[in-house]
C-alpha cells in the first residue's frame, strides 16, 4: 500500500512540475502566434539595394540588380514585402526590414480599447495559474517526503487536489480569453501591424501543454486519495472485524478456565470438609 502510494505522489508531482515549467514558459515567451504581416517596400538609398523600390529612376545603376523593383503603378504586389512576425501576452515582435533583428512593441498596446480589460483579464488568470501550480508542487512534495501518517498524507493529497484543480480550471479560462483578445486585435488593431496570414506558434502549444499535464496531475491525486482511503477503510475493517473475535474467544477460554477452577476448588474443599470430619468425630 505503502509503495503505490508513494509511486502515485511520485507521477502526480512529476505531471505537475511539467506543467509549471511549461506555464511559465509560454508565459514569458513571444510565439503564441505567428505569422507574416504585407508592409511596402522601402525606399532605395546607398544602405538599402535589395528588396526595395526605386523613386529615383536611375535605372543604369539598378538594371542588373535583379531584386530592386522599379517603382510603377502597375507592379501590384512587388511593391510589398512579407516579413515575419510573432507576438506573445506581453509583447510582439516584428522582422526590421530596413536593419537585422528584430523590433517589438507591447502588444497591450496594440489590443483594441475594447479588449484592454479582458487582455488583463487573461493576464491576472495566467499568474494565478503558475501561482496555484507552485502551491499545489509544494504540497505534493510535502505528502512525498515529509508525510509522518496517512492521516496527514491523505490532508496535504485532499489540498494538493483541490489546487491544481483550481489552477487548471483558470489556465484554461486564461488561454481561452488570450485567443479571443488576439483574433479582435487582427480585425481590429493597427493597420501597420495587422497579419496577412497567422498560426498558433510553439508557446501557444506549451500552455495547452500545461493544461494538460496540470489537469491529469490532478485527476492523478484524486485518484490516489480515493485509493488510500478505500485501502485505509478496507484495513480498518479487518482491523476491527479481528478485534471483535478476538475478545470472544478470550471471554469462552476465560470461561471454561474459571469454571474448571471453581470445579476442582470444589472438590479440594468438599475432601478438605470431609477430613475435617473424620478426624473430628469421637471414636
Amino acid at each position: 500500500m505503502k509503495t503505490n502510494r508513494r509511486c502515485r505522489a511520485l507521477l502526480a508531482v512529476s505531471l505537475n512540475l511539467m506543467a509549471l515549467l511549461f506555464s511559465t514558459t509560454a508565459f514569458i515567451t513571444t510565439h503564441w502566434c505567428e505569422g507574416t504581416q504585407r508592409v511596402p517596400k522601402p525606399s532605395c538609398g546607398k544602405e538599402k539595394k535589395t528588396n526595395c523600390l526605386n523613386y529615383g529612376g536611375n535605372e543604369t545603376a539598378n538594371e542588373t540588380n535583379q531584386n530592386v523593383v522599379h517603382y510603377s503603378w502597375e507592379t501590384g504586389d512587388d511593391r510589398f514585402l512579407f516579413r515575419y512576425f510573432h507576438t506573445g501576452i506581453w509583447y510582439s515582435c516584428e522582422e526590421n526590414i530596413n536593419a537585422a533583428g528584430e523590433k517589438c512593441r507591447s502588444f497591450i498596446d496594440l489590443a483594441p480599447a475594447s479588449e484592454k480589460g479582458v487582455l488583463w483579464l487573461s493576464v491576472v488568470s495566467e499568474v494565478l495559474y503558475i501561482m496555484l501550480l507552485v502551491v499545489g508542487f509544494s504540497l505534493m512534495c510535502l505528502e512525498l517526503f515529509h508525510s509522518s501518517s496517512v492521516i496527514d498524507g491523505l490532508k496535504l493529497n485532499a489540498f494538493a487536489a483541490v489546487f491544481t484543480v483550481l489552477s487548471g480550471l483558470l489556465g484554461m479560462v486564461a488561454h481561452m480569453m488570450y485567443t479571443q483578445v488576439f483574433q479582435v486585435t487582427v480585425s481590429l488593431g493597427p493597420e501597420d501591424w495587422r497579419p496577412h496570414s497567422w498560426d498558433y506558434g510553439w508557446s501557444f502549444c506549451l500552455a495547452w501543454g500545461s493544461f494538460t499535464c496540470c489537469m491529469a496531475a490532478s485527476v492523478t491525486t484524486l485518484n490516489s486519495y480515493t485509493k488510500t482511503v478505500i485501502e485505509f477503510r478496507h484495513k480498518r475493517k479487518i482491523f476491527e472485524q479481528g478485534f471483535r473475535e478476538e475478545p470472544n474467544f478470550l471471554d469462552q477460554e476465560a470461561i471454561k478456565y474459571f469454571r474448571e477452577r471453581t470445579e476442582e476448588e470444589r472438590a479440594e474443599a468438599g475432601d478438605l470438609r470431609l477430613q475435617c470430619l473424620h478426624s473430628c468425630s469421637p471414636n
